[in-house]
């Protein structure tokens, strides 16, 4: 039986993402051995319970010793840090990779941390996840014919662009390749401001009724639930993801303001004409997007 291409598999942030991918690839036939670097000492204990990892280290040093890949899995905030604590200990020919929500900030960090291996420095981003956090959450089917998209750089080596790959492709990702102001752009459209809404509509419900919470909320059906389920999401990740693509998605959040204020105009004229039309094109896009798509 050949050996799996990866003798040593360091993940940094054994949570969902980090601890899924580490599951999918340990499925796969793809790890002999997983090390897991984290800041909790009972999430680590856990994810090695788990079987999630082999190890847990407790310094950079000792963890990227012999190591093949990489991979960069703590919330976005943490980046420019951790890249500095590793980069004196990351052997030549590593590869490195990460799962930030956006991509030109971790750039910029690898650029002024990891200079002298941007040739291995792959950077990525799976559209997959859940409300939850931490190594309990992690599931070997998570990236199952999910989006990946890598933005690769100039530096990079094809060598190390087609691992990254192969490594998403064998945890069942659908791999594609964007520029990183796309990537940025894209994902604050569809991903980090619908969190916004989210977080935005519960606190509506804190802030902003007649009514107590608690009794709002009794009578919330499964349209509210549906709309707010990633209220349930990290707050320090989708504080750290807000500010690093806070440009663009500031246009974005103008953008929605826009059209809030139009339906609003609309239901204060009682356009009730207009009010279709918008909904049933929004209706109509929505359907075109689940029948081609989900």
């Amino acid at each position: 039986m050949a050996s799996p291409p990866l003798k040593k598999l360091v993940i940094i942030g054994v949570g969902l993402i980090g601890g899924s991918f580490a599951l999918a690839l340990r499925h796969a036939g793809m790890v002999k051995h997983c090390v897991g670097i984290g800041r909790s000492r009972k999430n680590m204990q856990r994810a090695l319970e788990l079987g999630i990892i082999d190890e847990i280290a407790n310094d950079p040093a000792s963890a990227l010793k012999g190591a093949d890949f990489i991979l960069l899995a703590m919330p976005v905030g943490q980046t420019d840090q951790v890249m500095a604590q590793i980069a004196p200990y990351v052997e030549d020919g590593t590869i490195i990779s990460d799962v930030g929500s956006t991509k030109q900030d971790v750039i910029l960090a690898a650029r002024t941390h990891l200079a002298r291996q941007l040739a291995h420095f792959v950077p990525s981003h799976p559209i997959a996840g859940t409300e939850f956090s931490g190594a309990e959450a992690a599931d070997i089917h998570l990236f199952c014919d999910k989006p990946l998209i890598i933005t690769p750089l100039k530096e990079n080596s094809v060598e190390a662009i087609d691992l990254v790959t192969t490594l998403w492709q064998r945890c069942g990702a659908k791999v594609t390749r964007m520029p990183a102001a796309q990537h940025d752009r894209i994902l604050a459209t569809v991903s980090h401001l619908p969190h916004i809404l989210a977080f935005s509509l519960m606190n509506h419900v804190l802030c902003n009724s007649d009514d107590q919470p608690e009794e709002v909320l009794r009578f919330a059906g499964s349209s509210f639930r549906d709309c707010t389920r990633i209220a349930s999401s990290s707050p320090e990740m989708w504080r750290d993801i807000c500010l690093a693509n806070q440009e663009t998605l500031l246009k974005q959040i103008d953008t929605y303001q826009a059209q809030l204020t139009y339906l609003r105009t609309l239901l204060a004229n009682h356009d009730g004409e207009a009010l279709e039309r918008t909904f049933a094109a929004a209706r109509e896009l929505r359907q075109k997007w689940l029948n081609q798509f989900c």
